[in-house]
């Protein structure tokens, strides 16, 4: 695998903190880099498949023709099985 050098600029005293930091985990700050660079790329790859998987969703439901209950409607059975259950509670 070839390799590439990345240059970044920082603070002086961020950089020192951030290698003593490395230094007392046993790693080097490169080390860190490296992995810190591998999980931000993982995670923005999640985004993207969730995003993708979201929208895909969205138009699956757009798509779906089925006929929607109006919500009185709904509301009006819910209140008759609670009306039941609670009845039939009663009578327990």
């Amino acid at each position: 695998m070839s390799t590439s050098t990345v240059v970044i600029r920082v603070e002086d005293t961020l950089k020192d903190a951030f290698a003593e930091a490395a230094q007392a985990s046993d790693r080097t700050a490169s080390q860190l880099l490296r992995d810190f660079m591998r999980n931000y790329v993982r995670q923005q790859q999640e985004v993207a498949e969730h995003d993708s998987w979201f929208r895909a969703k969205v138009q699956e439901g757009l798509a779906d023709t089925r006929p929607a209950v109006a919500h009185r409607v709904v509301a009006k059975r819910t209140r008759a099985l609670i009306d039941r259950i609670a009845k039939q509670a009663k009578n327990d």
